[in-house]
């Protein structure tokens, strides 16, 4: 029983991708999805100013100490769909 819970626990979220995001991933290649993940899940909701609709993660990403703000939509329990993601410094 144990077991089954641990292994909830390790499933890998979701992503949906917007357009802009697609056309800014290929100048922002370093950002991975393991680091958009870790970001959403270490950070606090955070309300969008400009849409009523999304959310703001900001987290400091290890072992680099940048920090990485993620714009993001929670489409269902594990789908979220990336709008933005980029670097704070």
């Amino acid at each position: 029983m144990v077991m089954k819970q641990s292994l909830k626990l390790l499933t890998k979220m979701q992503f949906e991708y917007s357009e802009h995001w697609i056309k800014k991933k290929k100048y922002r290649n370093d950002i991975t999805e393991y680091m958009l993940e870790y970001v959403i899940t270490n950070s606090a909701i955070l309300r969008d100013k400009h849409w009523d609709d999304a959310l703001n993660a900001i987290c400091r990403v290890h072992p680099s100490g940048r920090i990485l703000k993620v714009v993001y939509k929670i489409k269902s329990k594990d789908l979220y769909k990336i709008i933005t993601a980029y670097w704070l410094d």
